[in-house]
C-alpha cells in the first residue's frame, strides 16, 4: 500500500493493515448471538442508577429532544448534519483558536487559506487537530494547554506534494504541527483570545527535549545511538486525551504512536512489534527522512512513546517527563484520583479494539503543599477484570505475576495484560472519575470485532460482562465503583451506565439501554468529563454518515449526563466530518473551551481549508455553562 493512501485511512484502518479482519458476519445472526448469550433483554445486564438497574422508567417512551430537558439547565437541541456548531437558545459559541493561529507575534499572517503555515512558522502557530485539555490558574492568569492529535497532510503540506511528504522540510512542518500546545488566554472584553507573546506560551512537539523516569528509563529496551542512556527522548506524538494533577501540572497521553515508525531496511519483527501494530510502513514517510523513525536503523527508538507524559504549564522553561511506571501502550487519557490513605491513582484506557483498562497506585502518598517526587514514577500498575456477577478486580502486573522482568512489562503493559487475564474491552477511550462520589466511568466507544475475531495479541473477545453486544458499532459507558469507595481498593463492583444505539432502527439490543431515546440517540462515545456539579459531559467520535444503522444521529456531538437519574441532553452538534473532542472550562465556569477536530468543509472560517479549532461557549444570560 502506497504512502498516501495510508494517510487517507483512519487510525482504526490503520492497525487493520497489521492485523486484517475475516469476512464479516450477517448482521442478523450476530444480533441473535448477542441476544441468547447474555439474555440482554431479559435483564442479564441493567442500567442507570446506583442501585446498578434502570429503575427510573421515565425515558423509555420518550420521543424527542425536548423530552430529555428535565434536570439540565438549557433546552437540549436535535441533530445536524451540515457544517456549522450548534448550541441550545440561550447559548453562543465563538472560536478561540483555530490551526495556523499565531502564539507570538513574529507569526502573524503565517497562515494562508491557500497554502496553510510555512515550515519556518510551523512551530509559533496552533497545532493541528486539537484534542485532550485543560485550563490551569497560574498566578491568576488562565493557561490553557492543548494536545494537537495529527495531522491532515492533504491540507498541512502544499498542493504539489499531494497529501505525501516529499523532503525533510516537508516531515519537519508535520512533525511541528504536532504535539501540545501552552498557550495564555484572556478575556478582552469581547470574549476570550490569545495573549500573543505571553511568556507562557511554547510548543511542545515531535523534536522537543524530554526525560524519563519509572522503572524502564535506562533500560536497555529505550537505549538508542542517539541517547545510549535511555534517559532522553526526543518529542511526545498522538497526543489525545489528557489529564491533570492533583497538584497542578498537565498529563499528555501519547496514543497511536505505532503509525510513525516504518522501515527502509531489514529489521527484526518483534512480538512487541507485532502487538503494538508497528510496521515497515509508517504513516507519514518519516523513516525516509529521519532515521529516528527508521526500524532498521534505531529499533528501540518506539518503545520511548506511548507514554503518559507530564508537563508542567506554570513553568516555560521545564522539561517534559515521560512516566514509565504507568505502562506504555495507546493511552487515550488519565484520570487521576486519590486513595483514602493519601496515594495517587491513575485510571487509564488503551484505545485499541480488544486492549485493557489499567490502574497505577503510587507507593508514596501525597497531601496538599507535600513534595511530589515519585508520585508516578514509584507505584504498581493493574489491569481490569470484569466478571459476569458484576464484580471485578485489578490484577497486579508484576515481575511474580507475568513473569517478566519489571522493565519489559511496562515497555509491553498490553502482553502483561493478556498473561494475568484482563479483560478484553470494546476500545476504552476516555475516563473520567466522578468528583462527588467513589466512582469512574470509561467510554467503551465500539468494537466492530466483538465476538468475531481476537485482539492483536491473541486474546479472545467473547460477548459478555461490559462488552454485551457482538459486533459492537455503537459503544456503550461503563461505570465502576471501588470497595469501600476507596479508589485505592483491587476491588469493584461495576455497571453500565448507558449503551448507545439507534431505537428508530432497531428494537433489540442495538436500540441502545433505556435512557437512550430518538431525541438523544448517538453512537461512539469517546471525549468524558465530568464538571464540579457532577454531570458528566459525553462527546462522541463516531459515525456520522447518517444512513443505515445511524440513521437519523446526524453529526458527532456533545451531551450532558446525569449520573444520579440515567437522563441525557444533547448539547452541541460539530460540523459535519468532526470529531468533537477536549473540554475545560474559564476559571470562573461562565465560559466551556470544546475541541472541534478534523472538521470538514471550510470550517469555521467559511472559505478556504477546514481548520480544526478550540471554540469558546457561553450564556447569554451570564451563568455557568450547563
Amino acid at each position: 500500500m502506497d504512502i498516501k493512501s495510508t494517510t487517507d485511512l483512519s487510525w482504526d484502518e490503520f492497525d487493520e493493515l497489521r492485523d486484517p479482519r475475516p469476512a464479516g458476519n450477517d448482521f442478523d445472526r450476530v444480533v441473535e448471538a448477542a441476544l441468547s448469550r447474555r439474555g440482554f433483554l431479559s435483564g442479564a445486564v441493567a442500567f442507570g442508577s446506583g442501585a446498578m438497574v434502570f429503575g427510573s422508567g421515565v425515558l423509555g417512551s420518550a420521543t424527542s429532544a425536548q423530552a430529555q430537558a428535565a434536570g439540565f439547565a438549557f433546552e437540549p437541541i436535535g441533530t445536524a448534519t451540515d457544517f456549522d456548531v450548534h448550541v441550545p437558545e440561550g447559548y453562543q459559541w465563538k472560536p478561540l483558536v483555530r490551526w495556523g493561529d499565531a502564539l507570538f507575534s513574529e507569526a502573524d499572517g503565517a497562515y494562508s487559506p491557500e497554502i496553510g503555515v510555512p515550515v519556518e512558522m510551523s512551530d509559533k502557530v496552533f497545532g493541528e487537530n486539537t484534542d485532550g485539555m485543560e485550563l490551569f490558574d497560574v498566578d491568576g492568569k488562565e493557561i490553557i494547554t492543548i494536545n494537537s492529535e495529527y495531522v491532515n497532510p492533504d491540507i498541512n503540506l502544499p498542493a504539489d506534494s499531494e497529501g505525501v511528504p516529499k523532503n525533510a522540510d516537508e516531515v519537519t512542518l508535520l512533525k511541528n504541527m504536532q504535539g501540545v500546545t501552552v498557550m495564555e488566554i484572556a478575556d478582552n472584553g469581547n470574549g476570550y483570545e490569545v495573549v500573543k507573546d505571553s511568556p507562557y506560551n511554547r510548543r511542545i512537539t515531535h523534536e522537543t527535549e524530554m526525560t524519563m523516569d519509572g522503572p524502564a528509563a535506562g533500560s536497555d529496551l529505550v537505549k538508542t545511538n542517539a541517547d545510549p542512556e535511555g534517559m532522553s527522548p526526543k518529542g511526545t506524538m498522538n497526543n489525545c486525551g489528557s489529564g491533570r494533577t492533583l497538584w497542578g501540572t498537565y498529563l499528555t497521553c501519547e496514543e497511536n504512536f505505532n503509525g510513525y515508525f516504518g522501515a527502509t531496511g531489514e529489521y527484526d519483527e518483534t512480538d512487541g512489534f507485532v502487538r503494538y501494530g508497528i510496521g515497515a510502513e509508517g504513516r507519514y514517510a518519516y523513516e525516509k527522512f529521519d532515521e529516528r523513525y527508521d526500524l532498521s536503523k534505531e529499533p528501540n527508538e518506539p518503545n520511548r512513546h506511548g507514554w503518559v507524559t507530564e508537563i508542567n504549564p506554570s513553568d516555560p522553561e521545564s522539561t517534559p517527563v515521560k512516566h514509565t511506571a504507568l505502562g506504555r501502550f495507546k493511552h487515550e487519557n488519565a484520570a487521576m484520583a486519590q486513595a483514602a490513605d493519601g496515594r495517587i491513582v491513575v485510571y487509564m484506557g488503551d484505545d485499541e479494539r480488544g486492549e485493557f483498562m489499567y490502574k497505577y497506585v503510587s507507593n508514596g502518598t501525597w497531601a496538599e503543599g507535600q513534595p511530589t517526587d515519585g508520585l508516578l514514577s514509584d507505584g504498581t500498575l493493574f489491569v481490569a477484570k470484569f466478571n459476569e456477577d458484576q464484580t471485578g478486580e485489578w490484577l497486579a502486573l508484576t515481575p511474580e505475576s507475568t513473569g517478566m522482568e519489571l522493565a519489559d512489562l511496562l515497555v509491553h503493559a498490553r502482553i502483561a495484560g493478556s498473561k494475568v487475564g484482563a479483560t478484553t474491552m470494546d476500545r476504552p477511550e476516555w475516563i473520567a472519575v466522578n468528583p462527588l462520589k467513589a466512582e469512574a466511568y470509561c467510554a467503551l466507544t465500539n468494537n466492530k470485532n466483538r465476538g468475531v475475531k481476537p485482539n492483536a495479541g491473541g486474546d479472545e473477545t467473547p460477548v459478555g460482562g461490559p462488552n454485551p453486544r457482538e459486533t459492537n458499532n455503537f459503544g456503550q459507558i461503563v461505570r465502576w465503583r471501588p470497595e469501600n469507595d476507596d479508589h485505592g481498593t483491587v476491588d469493584f463492583t461495576w455497571d453500565l451506565y448507558v449503551m448507545a444505539g439507534n431505537p428508530e432502527v432497531y428494537d433489540n439490543a442495538y436500540a441502545g439501554s433505556e435512557n437512550v431515546t430518538p431525541g438523544n440517540m448517538f453512537n461512539s462515545p469517546d471525549g468524558m468529563i465530568f464538571d464540579t456539579k457532577g454531570t458528566l459531559w459525553i462527546q462522541t467520535d463516531g459515525d456520522y454518515s447518517n444512513e443505515g444503522e445511524f440513521a437519523g444521529q446526524g453529526n458527532n456531538q456533545m451531551l450532558a449526563g446525569n449520573t444520579e437519574t440515567g437522563e441525557i441532553a444533547r448539547f452541541l452538534t460539530a460540523p459535519y466530518g468532526a470529531e468533537v473532542t477536549g473540554l475545560c472550562w474559564s476559571l470562573d465556569k461562565k465560559v466551556a473551551f470544546v475541541g472541534i477536530q478534523h472538521p470538514g468543509g471550510s470550517w469555521p472560517d467559511g472559505e478556504g481549508k477546514p481548520r480544526s479549532s478550540v471554540i469558546a461557549v457561553w450564556r447569554e444570560d451570564g451563568e455557568a455553562v450547563g
